[in-house]
């Protein structure tokens, strides 16, 4: 179906496995498939997970992880220069590489996650991650068929550490904002399971916020930063915001496809040039006008991998004083051009 500028655009993903509609379905970027089995247990497990004591939640606070990974407190996050009203748990896929002496800062985002002690939690979280993965390359050849590209165009692009959240909206006062506008800086795209009570909001291209309503059995996929660096802005990042409950909980569990994080915007130019060449250009010249900024279009940074540290450390002071003191106030003064 199209989509117009009060709603989001839906694909089967049924329908975009057969090679008979595959190529109509995905003109559309919402599709309504998930490993249904896998979210369930996990959104059972919310609410218990959410309510163990802070003692044990603070034994996995992201403060004590140069990763960026573990637990982060209500209002211990900042989006867009205001506080956040959610609480969270982050984690990432397995990975051997560990940052060294010598290598760069951004190294040490890749190192491992702690688990909170919470019955069954880790098996479950691995097995979402390894699922997410799956289901995100799959999607990605997709993206590249649609562009009349090989199935593996972004193959080179792609990294092994991706990045799973958790998160949990308390009940707040009418108007309040769960987390304000900002584009998700992980990598390639977002696949975004959310429960039933709303509060999505996303950018559209004449600048105006728009619902992004909970459909069953379906993922909210976001343009992340890092595709929008490969395509050089022309396929911008999705620019979205969550307005707080009022009178319920609400959770999602948002999976963030990584990039490769040594790629530089130099490389990216060249090696990206028959990606771009295919990527239809659409007038959002409104939207941009009201837009966040992006990190990872910045030539303030080296390569991706220091574009994402320097939005982990601004929207996590906490960690990024403990951790990388320099480059917080480095970073904490600098204005993205």
């Amino acid at each position: 179906m199209a989509a117009d500028k009060a709603s989001l655009p839906i694909v089967d993903f049924v329908r975009l496995r057969d090679p008979n509609t595959k190529q109509e379905e995905l003109k559309l970027s919402n599709m309504p498939y998930q490993p249904q089995n896998t979210v369930r247990d996990v959104y059972k497990m919310l609410p218990g997970l959410f309510a163990l004591p802070s003692e044990k939640k603070e034994a996995v606070a992201m403060v004590k992880s140069p990763a960026f990974v573990g637990y982060t407190k209500l209002g211990a996050e900042t989006t867009a220069g205001a506080t956040d009203m959610r609480e969270q748990f982050d984690f990432g896929t397995v990975t051997e590489n560990m940052w060294k002496e010598g290598q760069p800062q951004w190294h040490r985002m890749e190192g491992p996650s702690e688990f909170p002690d919470y019955p069954g939690c880790e098996a479950l979280l691995r097995r979402y991650l390894s699922e997410m993965t799956d289901l995100s390359n799959e999607f990605l050849g997709y993206v590249g068929e649609s562009l009349s590209l090989p199935s593996d165009v972004f193959d080179p692009f792609k990294h092994i550490m991706h990045r799973l959240k958790l998160v949990k909206y308390p009940q707040c006062p009418p108007g309040s904002v769960g987390v304000g506008p900002h584009k998700d800086s992980v990598g390639l795209f977002t696949f975004l399971s959310q429960d039933t009570v709303g509060g999505l909001q996303v950018l559209s291209k004449d600048g105006e916020w728009i619902e992004a309503p909970p459909i069953d059995g379906s993922f909210i996929i976001n343009v992340q930063q890092g595709f929008e660096a490969i395509t050089g802005g022309v396929c911008p990042a999705t620019t979205h915001r969550v307005i707080a409950p009022t009178s319920t909980t609400r959770y999602s569990v948002p999976f963030f496809q990584g990039i490769n994080p040594s790629l530089t915007l130099d490389q990216l130019k060249s090696a990206a040039a028959h990606i771009v060449s295919k990527v239809p250009v659409s007038d959002d010249a409104k939207k941009r006008a009201v837009d966040v900024p992006s990190e990872y279009l910045s030539p303030l940074f080296s390569c991706l991998g220091e574009a994402y540290l320097r939005n982990r450390v601004i929207s996590h002071p906490d960690v990024g004083q403990k951790w990388y003191p320099d480059l917080y106030t480095k970073y904490s003064q600098q204005k993205l051009v």
